[in-house]
């Protein structure tokens, strides 16, 4: 076997591509988003036109779309990446859990209903329809499609009426490929244990495997990988080095972890709610050099702090009485007390008002709940959700600081507290409220920090001085040409690529339009 990790790289892209080429993983969180991205820029480099798509996604990270619908973070990162415009053909099916047992179904980027997971499986061949629909559309339109599954094609109680993994591929008649994460240990485990799961035609649609954030020394390796190809069959098509540093955003889970930073800090607290959404709000303040952002787990102690951050929710009210028993009311008006400052984003904006009502239950049971009162406003929950790109200026310092986010909530706000907007979007339109001692402030707007000037404006409000920005835009296109040029480096794209690579002279089996 061609050592994976050699200097020289193990094969260059091939051309002549075209059709639908999926990835799927042993676990979640083993890599499948962060390999589809890579590819996608790969590709698009190399001008081929491709597109990213997931069939069905389950997480409370979302991005509003050009086409004005709600897809995963994780497609939206992923068309970033092949230089796309994020549209809901890209994530036609995705879930926002609600409680344990039940989820928003979102369909082609709309709230079609809640369904408990029962009735959602017994929906899936409607939803299916939306998958093949939307993939229909992209390869129409792209030469390839690159699809990432979710979690793993070993569960086997989600087998029948599978959308995700294989019951698409299958679906579509389309190559797998199968990455799994060293680093958890247990790789080759892991890799035979989930072909042994599958069935005999959806083990042969299985080309060979990705090892995913290897660190050590590749001789080391090497036997078990001989091993691994001789026992199935397939060949390894490469092993990629542990990529410490990233910035690209994270499909549900919360990445804690920070490099170590020095100086002068300033110190940011988020509670992490049991619905926390779109926590890639973050992504900014962890990569910001003068930050020291930490996220209070149930049960933790709430440590002292500058700022403190309520992120959005998926269930406001359920999560609004989860901060209560967990003393979070007591810490955030101690908090005031001593100076410290406050921002509620979404979610986190509703439960600083007055009140949150759901009449109709859009979000648990039908009911209202008092919120913290810290500022006079209060909110309705409502069928609709609201989902729009939006652009403008912050209310602060001179209102200079430019805005750039998207809003996705269910709630209608009002109160007196909005005479005060926090911020001024598309051009005149106001949006949050400033308290009158300057210490709170609450905004709709996710991506609050995501842009240089507002993110700086925002830290010297909160008491950072000499407050820097950070730019994440340019952090995440660095770190997606760094992801590019590792998988260029360390996989045998050939190999990779073989199954939708057109014979001369002729026409692709997998091609759209043969």
């Amino acid at each position: 076997m061609q050592n994976p990790l050699s200097e020289a790289g193990p094969g260059a892209l091939p051309g002549g591509l075209r059709g639908t080429l999926m990835v799927q993983g042993t676990t979640s969180d083993a890599g499948k988003s962060t390999l589809v991205a890579g590819l996608c820029r790969l590709l698009a480099r190399a001008g081929v036109r491709v597109a990213p798509f997931k069939p069905q996604n389950m997480a409370l990270n979302s991005a509003v779309t050009a086409d004005g619908g709600e897809i995963g973070r994780a497609q939206a990162l992923q068309a970033q990446a092949a230089g796309l415009a994020p549209h809901t053909d890209m994530n036609p099916v995705l879930l926002k859990p609600s409680s344990d047992t039940g989820a928003q179904v979102i369909i082609h980027g709309q709230a079609r209903m809640d369904l408990s997971a029962r009735d959602y499986h017994a929906y899936k061949p409607v939803a299916m329809q939306a998958v093949l629909a939307s993939h229909r559309r992209l390869s129409d339109a792209y030469e390839v499609v690159l699809v990432e599954g979710a979690g793993s094609p070993a569960e086997i109680n989600l087998r029948e009426r599978d959308i995700a993994n294989m019951g698409f591929a299958e679906a579509v008649d389309c190559p797998v490929v199968l990455v799994a994460d060293i680093d958890r240990g247990g790789v080759f485990a892991h890799l035979v244990g989930t072909l042994d799961c599958l069935s005999d035609s959806e083990r042969a649609r299985v080309k060979g495997f990705v090892i995913n954030r290897f660190r050590g020394d590749i001789a080391l390796l090497e036997p078990g990988l001989g091993w691994l190809e001789a026992r199935t069959g397939k060949p390894v098509l490469g092993v990629l080095p542990y990529l410490h540093g990233l910035h690209l955003d994270a499909e549900d889970a919360i990445i804690g972890a920070q490099a170590a930073k020095h100086g002068e800090l300033l110190r940011v607290i988020v509670p992490v709610l049991p619905r926390i959404s779109n926590h890639t709000d973050f992504d900014a303040l962890r990569a910001h050099p003068q930050v020291d952002l930490r996220f209070v787990g149930p049960g933790m102690p709430v440590p002292p702090a500058d700022l403190i951050v309520l992120p959005g929710s998926k269930s406001v009210r359920a999560d609004l009485a989860f901060l209560r028993a967990n003393g979070w009311e007591a810490a955030l008006r101690r908090h005031l007390r001593y100076g410290g400052k406050v921002i509620g984003i979404c979610g986190g904006m509703q439960m600083l008002g007055r009140r949150v009502e759901d009449p109709a239950g859009h979000e648990g049971p039908a009911g209202g709940s008092d919120g913290f009162g810290l500022l006079d406003y209060a909110t309705e929950l409502a069928p609709h959700k609201q989902l729009r790109v939006v652009a403008g200026r912050l209310a602060l310092e001179g209102g200079d600081a430019a805005v750039q986010g998207y809003e996705i909530h269910m709630g209608v706000t009002t109160g007196p507290a909005l005479a005060r907007p926090a911020l001024w979007l598309d051009g005149a339109r106001p949006d949050g409220a400033l308290s009158e001692d300057g210490q709170v402030l609450a905004s709709y707007v996710h991506g609050l920090f995501d842009q240089p000037a507002a993110c700086a404006a925002l830290l010297r409000w909160a008491g950072l001085a000499r407050a820097e920005g950070v730019d994440l835009a340019a952090l995440r296109e660095a770190s997606l040409e760094r992801l590019a040029d590792t998988l260029a480096a360390h996989l045998d794209l050939a190999a990779l690529f073989a199954p939708l690579q057109t014979p001369a002279g002729g026409c692709h089996e997998a091609a759209a339009n043969c």
